[in-house]
This record gives structure tokens, C-alpha cells and sequence, in this order.
């Protein structure tokens, strides 16, 4: 983290402030701010503005169940530091008060010129989640209080969704981690849906397009909260024959996408993220997922801001993300090598652990990358290696003893996450890097490799259950001394590791 909450502590007269119309995640992270300040013994206020005071019932009853004192103002006499959570100052949803200095704390993307003290994470699903990390650097445990834990797991879970739209790790381990007041979040759940978004969810499910060629629907509803997208996503995959389906909202200021699959053949993540690419993002996990269009970057090329348009623009990418998708399985059958050309993999210091070192042989570890979870049984002869840009993969200790050897010097994460393993069946938390040690590849009998020109969805030995995604651009490899073992290399990586022999 750039910024450390402890440096705000040099300013005497505090405010916080999170955007208008404040959702979940934007009360929690205030709340999270103003606790902050008082187990350092000061007392801070935490406020918003703009039209109206919060009425959504679900928003009352978290603010009263849990002690959140955000005030509604409409002027505030210029503090010492103000500090925005949850939006950016200057930004068109944050109503403009003056003040001395000016700190951001935020998740979405940076759209004004940050001041010195900030803090923003564009891959984070949530700001509770950088506020989680934030507390958690400065050695403050969120569960040493229960109403703070349960407002940053709220946050969280309604910023992606309902948990749908998590992928970054750090996402996944406040979700994970936090030890929340159950009863107080079905209580807000279950304040959530009022009859006027009854009655939208109920018009669009009448509307639905049923692709004939492929297993997928779509449905576009009127605008709404982002969790209603949810609601009707979850009904419509639950008529039969569908796979997979989209539900979208247009809005003044873009597009909100939820995704939804019930196959391992269709990683709703994925798929939100290839709807969204160019024009916005879209992220979540393997069944629930969802994203966002931005107009601006529509009108910036030359695509009209247009219902049908933008209707057209959607049903013609979910078509082709059918259309265009190669499905592989490895270890069924040697690889035809037609088009594959032989490399060597060049010297690179890496990092490697011993899956015993972590847990008992027989037990699932689910091994926690920005890449995504990976889950494995542990067994003597397993090794997870830590590659050359902190991307993980596991190798058994036969074909890591032929491609790789040891080294005496430190190990060195070189990734932006610290990786983790999680034991699934005892929900253990295990850092990797403490049991890191280096090694050196190259040498072994090299692969052969070929360029991707499509998208190929391939399922691997190690997690038959999900497909790791290649690209045009990227690699696909087989082992010399075993042509059954092919996996996918990305294009950035593999012109660092591997040249043509």
C-alpha cells in the first residue's frame, strides 16, 4: 500500500466523506474510517450529501443495526482533512465541499487527479475490501469487532453482486475471512427488493431472447439496482436447455451486465469480461459474474449510445464467444504436432514449494492467485512453482527434477499478491512465501508450442472441473516426453522464458 491511514493521523480536524445517494459499500468504508480514528482516540464525523437522506430500507436498518453514524449535510466549514472513501474527489456523484487537504480512498477507476494522500484499487470488487487490507497493514484485526466485520463483508458482497462479480484475491479473502453477523446480514438481504423492483424484474422476464443455435438467453431490463440484474439472472437459468444467460441494464451513464452459467464449459467470470472488453470490464466467479459498458468509451468510438445499438452490440458478442470458442481436454490423447515448433526454456530464477511443507498428503489446498483458485490434493511428490511474473502452477516433482534445479539464493515474490493456500476442509489460511525457495529453469527436454489464432478453452489434468483460457497471442504447449500434457502458456510469458531451439 502507497498510503498507510497512519499518516492521516497528523490532522487535528477531520471529516469523512463517501459519495451521494451512498450504497453499502461506500457506509462501510466510512464506518470503517471513523472507527479507525477512534481506537487512535480521535473523533472524526463521517457525512454525505446531495438531494436526500438514505431511504432505501435495507441502508437504514445496516446503519442502525450496526452503529453507523452518517450524517446528511448540505455544508461543511472547510476541515483540516477531508477524506473521500468509496468515490474520488471532485467526481460528479460527490457533492463539493471545500477543505484544507484532500485524502482518496477508492476502488473505481481514476477519473479525477488524485492528491498526494491516496489510495486507489481499480482491480478491487470493493472499497470495504481496500479498507480491509488498509486496517489489516496498520495491524488491526476487523473481527476485534463484529459491526465492523459485518459492514466490510456487506460492502463487499453488495458492490460484486451478491459475491457474484468477486475476482481479485483479496476480495475472496474478505469474504473468506471475515467473521460477520450472519443474522444481520440476511435482515439486510432480506430488506432489499421493494415492490416497484418486483414488478421490473417480473416485465423483463417476459422479454427474454432464447438463442436457437446456442444454449443462451438475454434478457434487457429497465434501469435498477444492480442486485435486481442478479435476481432475474438467477430465474431465467433456471429454465431448461440454458446454459448460460445475460441480463442488462442501460442507464444514462452505461451498461450494467449480469452473467450467470450453470457449465463447466462456461466460466461466467470469463465470459462477463470478453462482453466487456474495449467498452468497460466484468469480472465475478465460475457461475455469477457481471461487468459494466462505459458510454463514454462508446462514444469515443463512434458507437451511438442507442438502445437497439447497444442490444445488437451484445447479442452479437455472446454469439461469438460461442462461435469462436475451441474446447480442449488434456491427457485424453497425444497431441497432433502439425504446426508446433520445438523450444528450450531460457535460465530464470523462480520460486517452487513442496506441497507437504503446507498440508498432509491427501488433504485439498485451494492455491489463491490472481490468476484465479486452484484447487489440488496434496500428495509427496507435488511442487507448486512461483513463475517468472508470480503466476502459479503445480508439477510433480519428476518433471520439476528435469526442468528445473535448485539454487541457494533468497526467493523473491515478484507478483503484486502474496499467493496463499487455503486448506478446504479446515479453512486455514497458509501463506506460500515463508516456504519458498529458488530454483532455476531450463535445461530438459524442452515443448513444443504454437501460436493461438482463436480462443481455446482448455481443461487440464489437475482441475478437470475448470478450463484455463488462451488467447490469439498465446501458447499452446506439449511436452516433449509426454505428448498428452499440453496446457496453455501466456504470449507475455512465454518470449521471456522460452526461444525456438
Amino acid at each position: 500500500m502507497s498510503l498507510k491511514l497512519s499518516q492521516l493521523l497528523k490532522f487535528k480536524d477531520v471529516v469523512i466523506q463517501c459519495h451521494d445517494n451512498p450504497d453499502a459499500d461506500a457506509l462501510a468504508c466510512g464506518f470503517a474510517m471513523q472507527s479507525y480514528f477512534r481506537t487512535q482516540g480521535r473523533s472524526v464525523r463521517f457525512v454525505y450529501g446531495g438531494r436526500a437522506p438514505l431511504s432505501k430500507c435495507n441502508l437504514l436498518k445496516m446503519a442502525e443495526n450496526l452503529g453507523i453514524e452518517a450524517e446528511f449535510v448540505t455544508e461543511l466549514d472547510p476541515p483540516e482533512l477531508l477524506v473521500t472513501v468509496d468515490c474520488q474527489y471532485g467526481e460528479s456523484n460527490v457533492t463539493h465541499f471545500d477543505a484544507q487537504n484532500i485524502a482518496v480512498i477508492d476502488h473505481h477507476q481514476i477519473s479525477t487527479e488524485l492528491p498526494e494522500l491516496a489510495e486507489v484499487r481499480s482491480n478491487y470488487g470493493s472499497c470495504s475490501t481496500l479498507m480491509y487490507k488498509l486496517l489489516e497493514a496498520e495491524g488491526i484485526d476487523i473481527n476485534s469487532d463484529r459491526a465492523l466485520a459485518t459492514a466490510l463483508f456487506y460492502g463487499l458482497f453488495t458492490d460484486t453482486g451478491n459475491l457474484a462479480e468477486i475476482s481479485h484475491p483479496a476480495d475472496r479473502d474478505l469474504r473468506d475471512l471475515a467473521n460477520y453477523s450472519r443474522e444481520d446480514i440476511l435482515c439486510f438481504r432480506n430488506s432489499n427488493l421493494s415492490r416497484e423492483e418486483l414488478e421490473i424484474a417480473g416485465n423483463a422476464l417476459k422479454s427474454a431472447y432464447y438463442e436457437e443455435e446456442y444454449p443462451y438467453a438475454l434478457i434487457e431490463s429497465e434501469p435498477c439496482d444492480p442486485n435486481i440484474l442478479g435476481v432475474i439472472s438467477d430465474m431465467l437459468l433456471e429454465v431448461e436447455g440454458l446454459e448460460s444467460c445475460l441480463v442488462y441494464s442501460v442507464m444514462p451513464f452505461g451498461v450494467k451486465l449480469s452473467v450467470r452459467s450453470c457449465t463447466t464449459k462456461v466460466k461466467a467470470d470469463e465470459l462477463a469480461a470478453y462482453l466487456a472488453e474495449d467498452y468497460g470490464g466484468g469480472g465475478g466467479h465460475l457461475t455469477k459474474a457481471g461487468g459494466f459498458l462505459q458510454k463514454d468509451l462508446f462514444v469515443e468510438n463512434g458507437v451511438p449510445y442507442e438502445k437497439e445499438v447497444l442490444r445488437r452490440f451484445l447479442r452479437r458478442r455472446m454469439y461469438l464467444y460461442y462461435k469462436e470458442s475451441e474446447i480442449r481436454y488434456a491427457g485424453v490423447k497425444d497431441e497432433d504436432l502439425t504446426g508446433y515448433r520445438k523450444y528450450v526454456k531460457l535460465e530464470a530464477e523462480l520460486g517452487y514449494v513442496e506441497a507437504k511443507d503446507l498440508a498432509e498428503a491427501g488433504s485439498r489446498i485451494m492455491i489463491r492467485t490472481l490468476e484465479g483458485d486452484v484447487e489440488v490434493t496434496v500428495e509427496d511428490d507435488l511442487y507448486i512453482i512461483l513463475g517468472i511474473e508470480g503466476e502459479i502452477y503445480p508439477c510433480k516433482k519428476k518433471k520439476f527434477e528435469a526442468s528445473y534445479r535448485l539454487s541457494d539464493k533468497p526467493y523473491v515474490y515478484p507478483g503484486e499478491y502474496e499467493p496463499a493456500v487455503i486448506d478446504s476442509d479446515s479453512g486455514t489460511h497458509i501463506g506460500i512465501l515463508p516456504y519458498a525457495k529458488s530454483c532455476i529453469s531450463g535445461g530438459g527436454g524442452g515443448i513444443y508450442a504454437k501460436e493461438l489464432d482463436h480462443r481455446v478453452k482448455l481443461f487440464t489434468t489437475w482441475d478437470p472441473d475448470k478450463y484455463y483460457l488462451g488467447i490469439p497471442g498465446d501458447y499452446m504447449a506439449v511436452r516433449t516426453d509426454d505428448h498428452k500434457d499440453i496446457y496453455i502458456i501466456a504470449g507475455e510469458i512465454f518470449a521471456k522464458t522460452y526461444e525456438e531451439a
